[in-house]
């Protein structure tokens, strides 16, 4: 069945551009204030927990947080994915990013532990859970309204956005964060530097807001469920009538977590810890292997629109289980090496990134696709991605470090067997019904 004229407010014809828009400006919002904390945890963790027990302690600590707010992801895509399947994605977008930049500016007024003791805590804990629902239901209602929103053959080009718009975020996080750092004292960006990153992203997504009430709606019955004359799924109508679908999202989802957030968020922290990397150093070589990232998403999903999902996934799954012990070994103290492993990396990564969203929605039938993705894909991420930092911090304080490679190669295993059984899907119909 091939899908139907999306509805446009007021007569106006549905701009493809002003689409991409809406959803990658406020997912790049979302994002930007979800990975801020990981690239700036080295500075506040001792803001917020004492550090008896050695110097590892804060950070240890920061991460764990850092993984607690992943295991709200689940939660977020179940209620913010039903939610966009029974009311439409536009209304989620909406929500969404309202949670995020409620999360965010508390991040930035937190007082410290020094200030009010366990409260300070407990403060992170309450933004980060926000924050985790919110990141939830957004992977869910814009991977969904991105591929929904794409005309014929083009599929895999627009859910190269949802990473585009993604790594932006990170992009302008590790930017600013870089910027801060290289101005600012230690012992500045420890005791307020930090701080202006996050409110940044808490006024930023007002603008994010703005431009998302713009949006049509890509939900084929969003107005026939707006007058109740047809049937609204329930919550895990998705597991009930798919679940061999539901497993097939896990399984397509565990290499590629593990990978991201090795190589785009963890990285830098894994450089500090296993050979004392300068850690503004390293924040500049994520700012420019993100910027290379960015533009390898595109090109990547207009390739998968020409040659099939199957053969970016194998590439990615097998060249990355191949590649990353050698390429984790590589690293040292010296600039190049450092930028060289991220980039290799970033290659690799992009068989993944550029064409998971289109993946996961030509799985899924539109009445319960939003919460079809958004729960699997969030429990796998929080499960696997979330818990990187922390694991592999873990490690290097049990003098480990050399583990956590062979960790990654073994999860990115688990999923080269699925991507080469999955059905080729980028010659199919949106399924609408």
């Amino acid at each position: 069945m091939t899908a139907p004229p999306l509805p446009a407010p007021a007569g106006a014809p549905m701009s493809r551009t002003r689409q991409l828009a809406a959803a990658s400006v406020g997912n790049l919002v979302e994002w930007y204030d979800w990975y801020a904390y990981s690239f700036l945890a080295v500075y506040f963790s001792s803001q917020f927990f004492p550090e008896g027990g050695g110097p590892l302690v804060p950070l240890l600590n920061t991460f764990a947080i850092f993984a607690v707010g992943f295991f709200m992801r689940p939660v977020g895509g179940l209620l913010l994915g039903w939610f966009a399947d029974r009311f439409g994605r536009r209304s989620a977008l909406t929500l969404t990013i309202t949670l995020m930049g409620a999360g965010g500016l508390l991040l930035a007024v937190s007082p410290t532990y020094a200030q009010v003791g366990v409260l300070a805590p407990i403060l992170l804990v309450l933004a980060r859970l926000i924050q985790g629902l919110s990141v939830g239901g957004e992977f869910a209602a814009s991977t969904t309204f991105l591929v929904e929103s794409a005309g014929p053959g083009r599929r895999g080009l627009f859910s190269s956005f949802q990473y585009v718009s993604t790594t932006t975020g990170q992009l302008a996080a590790a930017g600013l964060a870089a910027l801060m750092a290289s101005q600012l004292s230690k012992a500045d960006m420890e005791a307020w530097g930090w701080r202006v990153v996050f409110l940044v992203g808490a006024v930023a997504s007002i603008v994010g807001l703005w431009i998302r009430k713009g949006a049509h709606e890509t939900h084929p019955d969003a107005q026939a469920l707006r007058e109740g004359t047809v049937k609204r799924p329930h919550m895990f109508s998705f597991l009930t009538r798919y679940p061999g679908k539901s497993l097939l999202i896990i399984g397509i989802t565990v290499a590629g977590t593990i990978s991201y957030y090795t190589w785009t968020v963890y990285l830098p922290s894994y450089a500090e810890t296993s050979v004392k990397y300068d850690p503004s150093k390293a924040l500049l070589v994520s700012t420019i292997a993100l910027a290379f990232f960015i533009v390898l998403q595109p090109l990547a999903g207009m390739l998968s629109d020409r040659i099939g999902r199957k053969p970016m996934l194998l590439t990615f799954s097998a060249g990355l289980a191949i590649l990353t012990v050698p390429l984790l070994n590589a690293v040292d103290t010296s600039f190049i090496s450092l930028l060289s492993v991220s980039l290799v990396a970033m290659v690799f990564l992009s068989g993944y990134t550029a064409i998971a969203a289109a993946v996961m929605v030509e799985i899924f039938p539109a009445r319960v696709r939003a919460a079809g993705i958004g729960f699997p894909y969030s429990l796998t991420v929080a499960l696997f991605g979330g818990t990187a930092p922390y694991v592999g911090t873990y490690l290097s304080s049990l003098e480990l470090g050399s583990w956590f490679p062979w960790y990654i190669v073994v999860l990115t295993l688990v999923s080269l067997p699925v991507y080469f059984f999955l059905r080729e899907t980028k010659d199919d119909e949106l399924d609408v019904g």
